[in-house]
């Protein structure tokens, strides 16, 4: 059952309004990641994925983090729309979290541009930030979007949402 969206405000999106498949977006904005009391990241070079129910996933230049940030780990799931992904490593000062991000080396049709870029999960961050606003993870562990001020959900991932 589809639940009823939250009233969007002035300047803020309602991820009820996303589509499905969901559609790449180049977005003017910062995004910066600190891992291990470094920062790791800060790009204006973004990419964002919207889909239905679930808030944005940015997406990353690989060449915009830190050298030493990412590293290639264990597992792979593959996305319907976006193909087959693999897990990354996040390496930053004494601390690496492993499965911490993914990309799509050879995207589906229509994703090509995600190729060389990489998503992050936010939670095991120190923080995540999209034009100096710190990101909220999304909830439930297996989904990665970045939670900010402009968007409302409800959103996909927490408790009882399995069966949307």
């Amino acid at each position: 059952m589809r639940p009823a969206p939250l009233p969007a405000g002035p300047g803020q999106e309602s991820v009820w309004d996303y589509p499905r498949p969901p559609r790449l977006e180049h977005v003017d904005a910062r995004v910066t990641i600190d891992l291990g009391g470094e920062r790791i990241v800060d790009t204006t070079d973004v990419v964002r994925v919207l889909e239905t129910s679930h808030p944005p996933v940015y997406y990353l230049p690989i060449a915009a983090f830190a050298p030493g940030a990412l590293r290639p780990t264990r597992g792979s799931s593959f996305c319907e729309f976006k193909g087959g992904a693999r897990y990354l490593a996040v390496r930053g000062g004494d601390v690496e979290v492993d499965r911490a991000a993914w990309n799509y080396p050879t995207p589906s049709p229509g994703f090509e541009e995600l190729a060389d870029r990489v998503a992050v999960y936010a939670g095991p961050m120190d923080a995540c930030t999209v034009d100096g606003e710190v990101v909220v993870p999304q909830a439930g562990g297996f989904y990665g979007g970045w939670v900010t001020s402009d968007v409302v959900g409800p959103f996909k991932g927490e408790p009882g949402t399995m069966g949307w």
